[in-house]
């Protein structure tokens, strides 16, 4: 653990060093040697993009934790952002109450597998209740319950050169996030809200919780997780569809 906190340190003084006396070109270079670029580097903002997402990781570790509340602190509104799928599968699904849904996790793992919903519920549980906060300004604290997302990685067999995970809903926000966020304690499939059935509003039958980072990560009406070595394959190779509409890859908070 020493051992890692020194290279910790040492790589984020390097990084500071650099964006401060050389500039972030030089910052950038130290980033790419230890995989630390974000989908999104290209563009008007991409060296920013870099030093931030990089900064971030150096400066966090896998240990750290969103902040969880009291059940006296769940917001009495949860604003819901848009509307569910209109998509003819998703319909019928809901219609049959998710019976015939599964969960497909493929990619880079040694056992894809299609989860049902009661697959789900049946594993090791987790409750937290977190604050989400949008981008647009708004925000709420909930009660969630649901897999992590470590366990289902772990059952599948995620290869160790897995760099992202990549979370497809039945709508058109999907994202992605990397796999210190995906092996995160926090990081559910989130399947119960404040106790009850999650509401359709909310991402039914299943959501990404990405604690964190800003709401928009936390992908509703999920339907398959692939985890992959490269972006470069998925849209337009930016990372998720709100990187593509003009917002950060790399949400953090």
């Amino acid at each position: 653990m020493r051992d890692r906190i020194s290279r910790r340190g040492i790589l984020r003084a390097g990084l500071v060093t650099a964006a401060g006396v050389a500039g972030l070109d030089v910052a950038v270079r130290i980033a790419d040697r230890y995989g630390l670029i974000p989908p999104d580097h290209g563009g008007i903002y991409g060296l920013g993009e870099t030093l931030t997402y990089a900064s971030q990781r150096l400066l966090t570790s896998r240990a750290s934790m969103a902040r969880e509340f009291t059940r006296a602190d769940i917001s009495k509104v949860a604003p819901v952002n848009g509307g569910p799928p209109k998509l003819d599968e998703y319909l019928q699904l809901f219609a049959r109450d998710w019976a015939d849904w599964r969960l497909v996790v493929d990619g880079l793992v040694a056992r894809p597998h299609a989860f049902s919903l009661g697959e789900l519920m049946r594993f090791p549980s987790r409750t937290q209740i977190t604050h989400q906060a949008c981008e647009e300004g708004w925000s709420f604290i909930a009660e969630w319950t649901g897999v992590p997302l470590a366990h289902i990685l772990n059952l599948v067999g995620a290869s160790p050169k897995a760099k992202f995970v990549v979370a497809l809903p039945f709508d058109r926000a999907w994202e992605s996030i990397d796999m210190a966020d995906a092996w995160h304690p926090q990081t559910l499939l989130a399947y119960r809200m404040n106790g009850d059935v999650l509401p359709t509003g909310h991402g039914a039958p299943l959501r990404l919780r990405v604690e964190r980072q800003l709401g928009y990560k936390s992908v509703k009406y999920l339907r398959r997780l692939t985890v992959t070595d490269s972006i470069l394959a998925f849209g337009k190779g930016l990372g998720g569809s709100n990187p593509e509409d003009g917002y950060s890859w790399y949400a953090g908070i």
